[in-house]
């Protein structure tokens, strides 16, 4: 069964590219947490999957050889249409995976529960889910701390996600802080392969940001003198303001 798309698949897809977390290496803190799921559950595959375009992908598994599957086959893609946790006590009495090769084929599941990976902006980017071969339940107990480790899930990537920001912030100070080449002419900027552009566009290349245009009073008065006299009689008050500015600038 094909599973329908969040009507904010976009800005999922976006915040998911975002963490950068798809085909990266495994890491301990991850293995740790699907270790301790499948021990507390009592099951024998725990996996963290983060459910991409066309594809669900592991960051961390238990019990499983496979890195990732299809996403028209993925629970996962089912889980995370929603911010609770997803349970199928047997997926042979599912009319949504009664068809599913993960369940008629290895790895033949019977019992899922995944719990969605939501981002502090609401985004689904995955689950940390559960899996057995055979019927079941979770208790209260299992179920509360199935949660609170996708929660520490989202926390690690949380925590992944500002320190690559801090360190692109700081390789931009680093950057500006630096002897910058200026033209004293046209105020042009020289990169460091040599290359000259304007001020906008050398420093877009080095920080998020933007720019928006406009004409300062001074250069309004210099090159509109007609625009600068019609606005002064609509606001005779900014003559003393941009008196005082150019006395500032001067």
């Amino acid at each position: 069964m094909t599973v329908k798309s969040s009507t904010r698949e976009a800005a999922r897809l976006e915040a998911l590219r975002q963490y950068s977390i798809l085909d990266t290496p495994s890491e301990q803190t991850y293995d740790d947490i699907t270790d301790l799921a499948a021990f507390i559950c009592d099951v024998p595959i725990a996996l963290i999957s983060m459910v991409d375009l066309n594809r669900q992908w592991f960051k961390a598994r238990v019990g499983l050889e496979v890195t990732e599957t299809s996403r028209d086959v993925s629970f996962c893609a089912h889980a995370i249409l929603d911010k609770q946790m997803l349970v199928i006590h047997d997926a042979l009495e599912d009319e949504r995976f009664q068809q599913n090769p993960l369940v008629t084929c290895a790895p033949g599941i019977r019992f899922y529960a995944g719990v969605p990976l939501v981002t502090p902006e609401g985004h689904a980017l995955g689950t940390l889910c559960v899996i057995d071969r055979q019927p079941r339940e979770l208790s209260e107990q299992q179920k509360n701390a199935l949660e609170a480790l996708a929660r520490q899930v989202v926390t690690q990537l949380e925590l992944k996600r500002v320190s690559a920001r801090l360190a692109n912030a700081l390789e931009t100070i680093e950057i500006m802080e630096g002897l910058i080449p200026i033209c004293s002419y046209c105020k042009g900027m020289r990169d460091d392969q040599g290359y000259w552009s304007t001020v906008e566009r050398f420093i877009e290349q080095h920080a998020d940001v933007s720019f928006t245009h406009g004409v300062c009073d001074r250069c309004m008065r210099q090159h509109f003198p007609d625009v600068a006299t019609a606005l002064l009689a609509d606001d005779p008050a900014a003559a003393t303001t941009t008196d005082t500015e150019d006395e500032l600038i001067e």
